[in-house]
């Protein structure tokens, strides 16, 4: 869900108005330093309520998993992929809803973000693999899974590299492969990520390290400046307090460690995919903006062309952020499957 903020973000970036550095390798020392300082951060960053349990867990490889559940403790298993950037904080605002609908949400950092441990240049697939080692670690065997924004192509990776522990995924304004004619239109932090995936780790970094750094610096101030540039299905999703609550909870912790792990999920999104959504077997459900400049419809349905079993449906004239509005349903639609 902070993708959106971030991508609107650019446009002013991209403008001048938002890079106060004369140029890109002042803005690496800027990152960099917050990078070693991240304390300097932490006034920003809230803690969320209401989380049944979160914990740290050592993967096979030594690296860290940080993650948080929501909901009730006996509750539905839900593993949800949360937007780009985000972390374990991310949740519904409502979080009653989730007791409500007896489901456990289990939401981790991915690596780089939050506490859990970069793995310099990954790909999708390393973060499905992830999320079955903390299956194992949870005692849970079968899952719903939902993925959104950003997170929608790694729910699709578990889904194909984990057949057996999907019992039905949803994506919700998911990621796509994009070729370049769909960037046309695109707001602008997603068309400039396209472009900088082409030419390497380095332009991604230096795109997104400035953007950071000012997100970090007051998240609403930079907020409040592209309410306007948004669509107005978008607006009256980000004007509501508790929605911007959970937003500064989210992406304060996630971008805290520094912008390396948000370059490395840019190149993963962005560039080739290193799995193939075609090897997905359970049912998919598809929930689209049909205005989405995140992720263009048109490219959406290339990519949902290639799924098995799968049901797109399409809200019209909304963008981005609808699901906020309809989450209810949508997890109603998930576990009926």
């Amino acid at each position: 869900m902070c993708v959106e903020l971030a991508a609107l973000l650019v446009q002013r970036f991209a403008a001048g108005r938002l890079l106060p550095f004369d140029d890109a390798r002042d803005a690496l020392h800027v990152a960099d330093d917050l990078d070693a300082h991240p304390s300097s951060l932490r006034a920003v960053s809230a803690s969320p309520s209401q989380s049944v349990t979160g914990a740290r867990l050592e993967l096979h490889d030594g690296r860290i998993l940080a993650w948080r559940e929501y909901g009730s403790p006996d509750g539905r298993p839900i593993l949800r992929f949360q937007g780009t950037p985000g972390s374990r904080n991310s949740r519904h605002p409502h979080e009653d809803s989730y007791a409500r609908l007896d489901v456990r949400v289990i939401v981790a950092d991915r690596p780089g973000y939050g506490e859990s441990t970069r793995l310099p240049k990954r790909g999708i697939s390393v973060v499905a693999d992830d999320a079955a080692q903390l299956l194992d670690h949870l005692g849970l065997d079968r899952v719903h899974v939902i993925g959104g924004s950003g997170g929608g192509p790694h729910a699709l990776a578990f889904a194909a590299r984990h057949p057996e522990r999907a019992r039905a995924v949803t994506v919700v304004v998911g990621g796509v492969p994009l070729e370049e004619a769909d960037t046309v239109g695109l707001i602008g932090l997603n068309r400039a990520g396209w472009y900088a995936a082409r030419e390497g780790w380095d332009a991604m970094f230096e795109l997104l390290a400035p953007v950071r750094e000012e997100l970090l610096h007051d998240p609403l101030a930079q907020f409040r400046s592209v309410m306007d540039a948004a669509p107005e299905s978008d607006r009256a999703v980000m004007e509501d307090p508790d929605w911007q609550r959970v937003f500064l909870e989210d992406v304060t912790e996630a971008l805290r460690p520094g912008a390396k792990g948000w370059a490395d999920e840019g190149i993963a999104l962005l560039g080739s995919w290193d799995f193939d959504p075609a090897d997905v077997r359970c049912s998919v459900t598809w929930w689209h903006g049909e205005n989405d400049a995140n992720s263009p419809i048109v490219a959406v349905r290339r990519l949902v062309s290639s799924l098995n079993d799968v049901d797109l449906r399409v809200w019209d004239d909304s963008g981005h952020l609808e699901p906020f509005r309809r989450h209810d349903e949508i997890i109603e639609e998930l576990l009926s499957r």
